[in-house]
């Protein structure tokens, strides 16, 4: 049985060194679009607003018009890369594990966020709201839980994964919970909770920094930044093992210097622009460091082990 995902391996990973964030290289030659995809999540003027200065970025640096496509759902992402129909996007690490599964060569990793404490990693934690009498898991029996996206990684995978391996189960007969679902993404299923649409939902905090604020950075700082969410009327029941922070992929295929040249730029983004590198990181944090594939070997082990279940 694979355990549940933890980052002590992480340790083992030699980072690749970090290129200069002043590198520049026109990518106009090579590329006649830089398209970038957004996960699913929130709603899709909120993702392009907190994308654009990104794209702004790239445009000026780079020589080359840039294109956002927030997907409705993850899959969509995910099959814009294998397509090769995106140049770039963040992903968690179930869905780049997701890709690397169907297609090993589709995307090449660079950057992941380092948290404000240092960390390489973030959770999964369950949500209810406070008046529910819902205190802990325990609590949850017979009531309904809503998952985010069935190739989110904190939004399903690894939840799924450990509440299982605990026994709170989550389908079958005997299953611990009354029912579960898919909201649609990370703070459609917050919303749902707050309306009394599910008991709790899971989705993904940075785990550090003021409760008050929705921590350092995830989807409760997001919707507590702009107004969406009060952390005062929710309250968290569960937290899951730290899980590996998602990355930011490019296409394999591309040539290597504009791989090297947009990691530069990213690793560079806090620094150079910080308003813009907590719109795109979705909070607080350290900025941007480079990272291998080796780093996500744990979860792509896990996804593996849960599709030959299924399977079996």
């Amino acid at each position: 049985m694979v355990k549940p995902l933890l980052l002590a391996g992480a340790a083992l990973v030699v980072l690749t060194g970090a290129p200069s964030a002043q590198e520049t290289v026109d990518f106009s030659p090579h590329v006649d679009v830089w398209r970038v995809g957004i996960l699913g999540g929130e709603n899709e003027a909120d993702r392009l607003r907190n994308y654009a200065c990104l794209a702004e970025h790239v445009e000026k640096r780079f020589n080359v018009p840039v294109e956002l496509f927030p997907a409705s759902d993850y899959a969509g992402v995910m099959q814009g890369l294998i397509a090769r129909n995106l140049e770039a996007a963040g992903l968690g690490s179930a869905g780049y594990a997701g890709i690397y599964l169907q297609d090993a060569e589709a995307v090449t990793p660079l950057v992941t966020n380092e948290q404000i404490d240092g960390s390489l990693g973030y959770y999964s934690v369950m949500i209810a709201r406070k008046d529910s009498g819902i205190t802990g898991i325990e609590d949850m029996e017979g009531r309904s839980l809503a998952f985010a996206d069935p190739n989110s990684t904190s939004g399903y995978l690894v939840p799924n994964f450990e509440l299982n391996d605990t026994g709170f189960t989550t389908e079958g007969d005997g299953a611990f919970f009354g029912r579960v679902g898919f909201s649609g993404g990370h703070e459609q299923g917050i919303v749902a909770v707050l309306n009394g649409q599910y008991d709790a939902a899971v989705t993904w905090v940075s785990g550090v920094g003021a409760w008050e604020e929705g921590y350092s950075r995830g989807n409760l700082r997001r919707m507590v930044d702009k107004g969406a969410l009060d952390m005062a009327e929710v309250v968290q029941v569960w937290q899951s093992n730290l899980i590996t922070n998602g990355p930011t992929v490019v296409r394999a295929d591309l040539p290597q210097e504009i791989k090297d040249a947009y990691q530069a730029f990213l690793v560079g983004l806090k620094d150079e622009d910080p308003e813009c590198y907590m719109s795109v990181a979705a909070g607080e944090g350290n900025g941007y460091v480079p990272i291998t594939h080796e780093f996500y070997e744990p979860i792509i082990n896990m996804r593996r082990a849960t599709m030959d279940q299924r399977r079996g």
